[in-house]
């Protein structure tokens, strides 16, 4: 996906690829938190982006997944 600007991407493979992300920090912070000489900056980093992943993946979701009540 290198080279290719996120917003080119069709909602479903953009959806994809962040959801991925958010897992692998998922793993990045449960493995920085059981260091013994963990960098509280750094995880605070990496909480505040899979927060904003979060939100990127709730839109996306909204794009994709029509809403029945509406």
């Amino acid at each position: 996906m290198e080279g290719q600007d996120s917003a080119a991407q069709d909602p479903a493979s953009r959806l994809a690829a962040l959801r991925t992300e958010h897992r692998d920090l998922d793993f990045a912070i449960d493995a920085l938190r059981t260091m013994a000489a963990s960098d509280d900056i750094q995880l605070a980093r990496l909480k505040k982006r899979k927060l904003r992943l979060k939100d990127e993946i709730k839109v996306l979701e909204d794009q994709v997944v029509p809403d029945i009540l509406a």
